[in-house]
Parts: C-alpha cells; structure tokens; sequence
C-alpha cells in the first residue's frame, strides 16, 4: 500500500508506527466510543490500512515499531486470519464496525480496551504477552476456543445484545464469550463484567486464577447456565464474591485447588441447578454472606477440603450424594444443618448423613455427631415396614439407638424403685421356706431386671395375682434394655 492512497487520518497512523507513538483523534479523553458510528473521515481508519501496516509496515533502524491508537473508527473488517504480527497491537477507545478477525493469528499483545466491536474472531488466536479487552462493549460473541494467552483481561467489559449498538447482535441461546479449550499461562481477570448471554470455559486451562469478582451474569433466554465452565482447570482460585448470576453456574468436573469463593453472591435459576459442582475437586467452597440460593444446588460426587455455607443460604432441593468434604464452616449445632439433608432430591441417603458425623468429628465435636447419627437412624425408620419400625421405637425410647445410653440407667432406676416399693409393700412367699434367704424387695427387683447377674432371690421366691405379672413386666423390660443397649454399644463399637 502506497502512502499516497492514504487519508490525513490513515497518514497519521502509518508514520506513527515505525516509533511506536501514540496517535488520539479524541478531542475529549472521557469521550464515549459509543457514538463512533458518527465519526468523520478526519478519525477514520480503513481496517486494510491496519492490517498493511501489523503484516508489512515501514520500520526504523533502532525503533521497535507499533500500533497505537485512541479513538479511531475503523472501518470494514480487520483480517488478520493465520497472520503473524511481531509489533504491540494497541487500538483503544475505537469504534469498529465489523468484527476483527483473529483466527488462528499470533500476535505479541493485543489491547482493545474501552472500544465497541460487533464481536471478535479469536479462536486459536495465541497472544504471547496479552490479551485486554478492559471496559469493551461488545455486541456479538467474543470466539477464543482454543487460544493460547498469557493473560486475558476483561475487566467492566459488556458483551450482549443489550449492550452497545452497532453492527449484528448474538442470537437468543448462544455464549457470548467463548473459551472452551483455551489456555491461559496466569489469569483470567473479568472483575465487573457484565455478561447478557452464555460464558463458556469448558475445558479450558488456567495457570492462575480465574476473577469474576462483581461480575454479573445473564443465561440467554433458552439456556441454563450463565456460567458454563465443565472441567474447568485452574492453578489457584476462581473468585467470585459480589457475583450476581441469573442463570446457573456449572463447574461440573472442575479442579480449583484452592478457593471457589462465592462469597456475598447472589444466585438465581428457579426453574434449574443454580449452582452445579458434580464431580469437582475443590480446596474450599465459599458462600459465606451469600443470599439464599433460588434453584437447586447438585454437589454429587464432589470432593472439597472446607465447605463454608451458612445454613441459610442452602435452597429446598438439593442433590450432594457422595458429596465429600472434610471441614464444614461455620461451626453450628446439628439441629440447624439436619434440616438440609431433608431436601436431598433422591430421599433418604445414609452416606449424607455419615459425612455431616465425619465433619463433626474432625473438628472434635463428637456430641454432635452421635446427634447426626441418631437423626439417621430416625430417618431411616421412617422406610422401614412397619414391625421393624416398632423395634425402632423402642430403641429410640429406650437407649436412643445406643446414642444415649443415661436413658438405659434412667429407665433402670425408675423401674428398680417401682419394683422395690412394690415387693416391700407385699413379700412374695418362698418356694421352700426352709432354704430360701431373706428377702430383700432392692435385690429381687435386680434378679428380675438384669437377665444375666443373679441375686439369689428370683427363684427363691413365686409371686402371686398381680406381682407375678408385675415380676414378667420387670423380666421382659430387663431384657428389651439389654438388648437394645447391646444392640447401641455394638453399632457404635462399628463406627469407631
């Protein structure tokens, strides 16, 4: 391209190149890109200008050339599909009324922050150094499925169709940013983004952290998910405290091994899964100061070290089967977490109720978890036919399943006095008067009580009328506490 088929703007910016120095068609530098589309030929730069210059411009001995520009309207589509471009590609502030085209390129570093695209092109893109697109408006999707970045910034940026106006908008169902299968060396910073359709970060590599911090998040009229990040792999964090999701969040298969913080989150699907973590490994999940999620939570099969979720913040259906988790946060009594396990979807699971013991006895807390184990047993007398729910009861009665075995020296203590003052009142007459020993109503009441230790006294002497029942009552009430306490001790015995 010859200097001479330049305009006074474009002339601007191909001498500027070769010395990397700023070209700024602003008047004002607060002045908003969202009116380019009126902008006069004295700031508009054809995009085959650009592309001439990043695949073939004029360069200087001893300068390191680039492009640098504020406030340009670039007109037609910037093409720089399989190119390689070695120079800094900086275009802020500008208005581009076709989506660039950046597929499969190398570039250096990329900045577009603060412009208004119809959508960006990217997929295999590979950014050596950066990729920005801080405070963009982009209407269209953003496609980076299988780049390779060192770094991603899109911090403020709105992507959607409610964004800014030009050029063609996204269809109803489809992401709005796309990095399924990208690599990414350090971070993903979208702190604020605001997102009116899908995120896609399925399968995609992060070597740091991913930040959502104040993002807020829009599922497409016809999705699920406002966050769909399956098998997502990060190397510290995904952060995501203020966020304000209205669709699900899906980190299904993911590994963060540090911190999923949701932290003053708000998340809302009624009519799906707000928040869905099957199958991932995480370090810590955080809710903590989260509003109550609208829409079921599945945790199946996840594994995370600390779960910190006020009790408050769980919703009505729930699906955690095979949920694992070492530490739950904050410590609070059994009776405020029992009430989740309630809203599994599947009904009555032990291995639930097993987890919440562990946890509390991992923070050595073992009143609370014999709490949680009788609750299981409760609940699980409620599936049982109806002879082996009786049983159930008296156990429960009786010695609490094992878990409160005072109720067995309770019930002792009251029978043994009922009993004594009974036999005080009337002596039953001995067998054989010549052999038989004194009779002491205490220790005839223990011979008829305890099935195994002996007094003496039980067959020296035959009750009669209304004592002999009285003596069966004490008899088969003696075993039925031996029994079901054996029974306690024995499942106890089990779990240590």
């Amino acid at each position: 391209m010859e200097i001479s088929d330049l305009t006074d703007a474009e002339r601007r910016v191909w001498e500027a190149f070769p010395h990397d120095l700023a070209v700024d068609f602003r008047d004002d530098p607060q002045e908003d890109p969202d009116g380019g589309a009126s902008w006069g030929p004295e700031r508009t730069v054809r995009a085959e200008v650009l592309r001439a210059l990043l695949l073939d411009g004029p360069s200087r001995d001893g300068e390191i050339a680039g492009l640098k520009v504020w406030g340009a309207r670039v007109t037609g589509q910037l093409d720089l599909k399989y190119g390689t471009v070695g120079h800094g590609i900086r275009l802020r502030a500008c208005y581009f009324e076709q989506a660039p085209e950046l597929y499969g390129a190398t570039v250096r570093a990329l900045v577009l922050s603060e412009s208004v695209l119809p959508g960006l092109s990217g997929g295999a893109l590979r950014a050596d150094l950066v990729l920005r697109l801080t405070c963009c408006r982009i209407t269209g999707p953003v496609r980076l499925s299988g780049a390779q970045v060192r770094a991603l910034f899109i911090n403020g940026a709105r992507l959607g169709s409610s964004g800014a106006p030009p050029g063609e908008e996204q269809s109803d169902g489809d992401a709005v940013l796309h990095l399924n299968h990208a690599a990414f060396t350090t971070d993903v910073w979208a702190v604020g983004l605001v997102a009116h359709g899908q995120v896609r970060l399925n399968d995609a590599s992060v070597g740091g952290q991913v930040n959502l911090d104040d993002a807020e998040l829009h599922a497409s009229p016809d999705g699920d998910y406002a966050l769909h990040a399956e098998n997502l792999s990060v190397g510290s964090d995904l952060r995501a405290m203020r966020l304000r999701s209205h669709g699900g969040i899906n980190v299904s298969g993911s590994r963060i091994p540090r911190q999923l913080n949701l932290a003053y989150a708000r998340l809302s699907h009624p009519d799906g899964q707000a928040l869905r973590t099957s199958s991932a490994v995480i370090g810590e999940l955080w809710l903590r100061e989260a509003a109550p999620i609208e829409g079921m939570v599945n945790m199946r099969r996840a594994q995370i070290d600390l779960l910190h979720v006020p009790a408050g913040v769980w919703p009505e259906l729930i699906r955690v089967d095979g949920l694992g988790y070492r530490v739950l946060a904050p410590h609070l009594p059994p009776e405020e977490r029992l009430p989740l396990l309630e809203c599994e979807e599947a009904g009555y699971l032990p291995f639930g109720y097993e987890q919440l013991a562990a946890a509390y006895r991992t923070v050595g807390d073992e009143a609370a978890a014999r709490t949680v184990q009788l609750a299981k047993l409760r609940r699980h007398r409620r599936t049982l036919p109806r002879l082996a729910r009786f049983w159930g009861h008296l156990q429960d009665v009786t010695v609490g399943y094992g878990f409160r075995p005072m109720r067995a020296a309770g019930w002792l203590v009251a029978l043994l006095l009922v009993g004594s003052a009974a036999f005080a009142l009337e002596h039953p007459p001995p067998l054989k008067s010549d052999e038989a020993p004194d009779f002491n109503p205490v220790f005839y009441t223990l011979d008829l009580l305890l099935p195994i230790i002996g007094f003496g006294q039980e067959g020296a002497f035959a009750p009669q009328g209304g004592y002999q029942w009285l003596s069966y009552l004490l008899i088969v009430t003696g075993w039925i506490l031996a029994t079901t306490t054996a029974a306690g001790v024995s499942r106890s015995l089990r779990r240590q």
